[in-house]
Parts: structure tokens; sequence; C-alpha cells
């Protein structure tokens, strides 16, 4: 699977996809990005900057300091960095160059994960958003609340069975309500299916969405006005109520194209409302499919205590934005890492052991990776009370119980 490139370092085969794609060629020849630039070229910024993510480091100092380890400043090309560089760079190179980098390496990572498991998998898109807070004196721009800023990282991810993939990202101020940036994330694809929560509920976009054939699974608030036009026969199931066809809202904000409405329960047994306008999958898939939705909140969470994303290295937009679209990428690598490598753990071991293997060679990195523990955990051991008692009351029975008046004795441990 690896060839020859097994001896190369860890640090090389983590980097080269993005490294040697012909967009970080495009992105300095056609953005000028480096323009004027001696040492810290885009590339060298990216690599500090993902670093940086990878071991979640506190501050430009720290990410500076890093060049003092040989290895690193080796395969960076660096001998030293100041900490104000760094904080001029991340805040004057422009957004759209990370997002350049980023757009071609997801769809290139979609594609490599279908190619390495050798299926394609269900074509879900998964959209929501997530607010990260920041202090309102140092993030004005971002002001959100009277005493808060924040920025909002609206997502569109990807699913690939038990892995997941960020396809398409827009960062705005916290401010920007989720469903304003419905159309830029939505999958026009005929084959996708996108999944939303209730905060992008919006019958004018519906109505178009069903016009241009675009599939969407999203739930039903509890106010909405709902008439029913047929009811349609649903296996029996422990999760799903009812399956109608139904129009929405009334007057002139009544929908033209009828949805379908699926009530089921959720595993606590509270009722849910799904609309859909997938006629093609039975009740209990469109209920399973809904239920990937939280597939997305688990990626933030992953990014948000595994990444530096809660607290930014500057304080521009450029730079906050740059530093989320880093983390993304840098998110993306460690997928066709993952996948590369035929490791079926979860990502977030398979990142520890990168953090301790980044300048292995690849070989010795892979070998460390599928590594046998040396010793197997029984699991806790327990004692058998019954033997105890019986041996405990045969001393008692035959006058042996001095010891029992020891303080250091326990005939359990014995």
């Amino acid at each position: 699977m690896q060839g020859k490139d097994t001896i190369e370092s860890t640090f090389d085969q983590l980097f080269s996809p993005i490294l040697s794609h012909e967009i970080m060629q495009w992105t300095k020849n056609e953005l000028k990005v480096d323009r004027y630039v001696k040492k810290l070229t885009i590339d060298r910024l990216f690599i500090l900057m993902a670093f940086a993510q990878l071991h979640q480091l506190e501050g430009l100092r720290e990410i500076a300091n890093v060049l003092n380890d040989e290895r690193f400043g080796k395969a960076v090309g660096l001998e030293s960095i100041s900490y104000s560089t760094i904080s001029r760079r991340m805040a004057t190179v422009s957004t759209e160059a990370f997002e350049a980098l980023f757009k071609p390496l997801a769809s290139k990572t979609g594609s490599h994960m279908n190619v390495m498991s050798g299926r394609i998998y269900h074509p879900l898109r998964v959209i929501d958003a997530s607010t990260i807070t920041l202090s309102l004196t140092r993030y004005r721009w971002a002001e959100f609340r009277n005493t808060t800023s924040g920025v909002k990282l609206h997502l569109r991810l990807r699913l690939f069975g038990p892995d997941v993939l960020p396809d398409k990202v827009v960062i705005t101020p916290a401010k920007v309500a989720d469903n304003t940036q419905m159309d830029s994330l939505v999958a026009e694809d005929p084959d996708a299916i996108n999944v939303f929560d209730r905060g992008y509920l919006d019958y004018g976009k519906f109505d178009e969405y069903c016009k241009e054939k675009i599939h969407f699974v999203t739930r039903l608030k509890a106010n909405a006005i709902v008439h029913v036009l047929e009811e349609q026969p649903c296996e029996e199931s422990d999760t799903i109520r009812s399956d109608s066809i139904v129009l929405l809202g009334a007057g002139k904000d009544q929908m033209e194209h009828p949805l379908r409405l699926i009530k089921a329960v959720d595993t606590e047994g509270n009722a849910i409302a799904i609309l859909t306008n997938v006629h093609y999958m039975s009740a209990e898939e469109i209920g399973d499919i809904y239920r990937n939705r939280w597939q997305i909140e688990l990626f933030f969470k992953w990014i948000k205590q595994h990444f530096t994303v809660k607290h930014f290295y500057g304080q521009s937009d450029q730079a906050v934005a740059n530093q989320l679209y880093i983390a993304l990428i840098m998110h993306c690598l460690l997928t066709i890492l993952k996948v590369d490598s035929g490791y079926r753990g979860a990502l977030l071991e398979f990142t520890r052991c990168i953090k301790t293997c980044l300048f292995d060679l690849y070989q010795l990195f892979l070998e460390k990776l599928c590594r046998k523990p040396s010793r197997s955990s029984r699991g806790r051991c327990t004692f058998d009370h019954d033997t105890v008692f019986q041996q405990t009351l045969s001393q008692v029975i035959a006058g042996e119980v001095d010891h029992l008046y020891d303080l250091t004795y326990d005939p359990v441990i014995l």
C-alpha cells in the first residue's frame, strides 16, 4: 500500500497531500501571497500553524520556539522566526488563500476515502453551525452580545460510515443567523441528501429545493401549520408512528410542493416530526438518516477539544478565519493518513500516535501504530466472597481467631 514512500518520515507523509498539490503553487502564483516575503512563505506558515493545531500550542512565542527542535526546523526549512512575524503573516495573508487550499483537499480526501474503502458511501451531507465565544475587548469586530464577541463556523459535513469529513465551510461573525448561509452549504448534487435541524426551516427555500430536486431531511417545529393530504402505510416499528404527505403553511405562506412528514420517537421516547422531500426510502431509513445529524455535533466537540479553535493567536478577522481553516485542513490531512495506514481505530488515538512519532520513519510509525499490547488485561480482579467467608468461618470454628484482631491483617486480601 505504501511502497517506496515508507522510507520517508511520518512528517513527510502527513503534509505531502497539500504541499505537493498543484493548488499550493497556484495559490503562490495567482494570489501572490508570497510577494515580498523572504522567510515565512505560505507553505512554511501553514506547517507552523498546523503543528500548533496538532499540539495545541498556547501562543505565538511557543510556536516560534518549536524551531529550536532541529528536526522540525530542518523539515520546515527555517532556523528561526520571530513571533511577531508569525502574527503579522496570519493577519495579512488573505483568507482566500487558505480557503483555496481547503476546498480541493476536502474533495481529494472524499475521493480517497471512497477509493481506499472500495465502496461509495451514502451521500449524506449534514449541515449545522457552531459559535465560538471571544473576548469583547479584543474582538470588537465580532460583537455578539453586550458582554461577548464571537465567530460562527457554518459547516457541511460529509459522512463515510464511522468517519466524517468537513466538506464546505463559511465563517461569519456570531450574529449572523444560521439559515442565511443555507444556500451556500446545501449540496445540489441530485444524489446527495442534506440533513439539518429546525434552525434552517424556511418554506420558501424548501419549495426551491423541491423544484431543483435538492433532497433534504429536517425536523418540523411544533407550531407549524400542517395540512394532511394522505396517510401512507408504514411498517410496524418501535420508533415510527406515522408517515404522511402534507402541505405546510397557510394562505400566501403555504408551500406549493407537498412534503413527507414522518412522526417518530427518539431513544428516550420523545416525539419528533421529521420532514423530507425524499420519497424513495422507507420511513425507518429516513429516521436513521436524521439520527446521523448528531455526527456534526460530535465533530464540533472533537475539534474544540483536540485542536486550537477556542482561543486565537491573532485578533483580526483574517487571523481568526485563517486559524479555523488551518484546523479543518489539518483534520483532512490526518484523515487521509489514517485511511492510507489502514488503521481502524478512532481518529483521536491515531492523532496521539502521530504526535509522538512525527519525525520517525513512516514504516516505524506504522509498526508502532499496529503494535499489539505486550500483555492483555483480564479486567478488574473479583474476589470469590463465598469461599473467603467459608475459610474465615472454618478458622473461627477451629479457634484460630487471634490474627483477626490484628489491624494489619485483611482476610480478603489473603
